[in-house]
């Protein structure tokens, strides 16, 4: 993997870490975004909900690669999005690779 893309994933690690706890992992920084996208505040999630809200967060971050394009939100504020380009086959090292450098980007402007 891009060593800058592990610098920089450890200072967004760094910086989510005070508030959020130690234990702050991958998951749960994807659930941080999707959360933070869907915007509806303090809620409780479902089970079905949170791995709703995990979708939203990984359209978010492969939106800006080309591969998710935004549709629109339902009436409930939920976002919709449309799959524009079929991911390449990637092995399980190179999906995480590409999930750290899309988070990397997606809070490159506030560290």
């Amino acid at each position: 993997m891009d060593k800058d893309v592990e610098l920089e994933w450890g200072k967004v690690v760094d910086k989510l870490t005070p508030p959020f706890g130690e234990d702050l992992d991958m998951q749960g920084i994807l659930f941080l975004i999707g959360v933070q996208e869907l915007g509806i505040g303090k809620k409780k999630f479902s089970k079905d909900q949170k791995l709703d809200v995990l979708h939203i967060a990984i359209c978010t971050l492969l939106a800006p690669y080309g591969y998710y394009e935004l549709e629109g939100r339902d009436a409930d504020g939920w976002p919709h999005w449309k799959f524009n380009e079929q991911l390449p086959a990637l092995k399980s090292g190179e999906q995480l690779a590409l999930i750290k450098r899309a988070i990397v980007d997606y809070f490159n402007s506030d560290i």
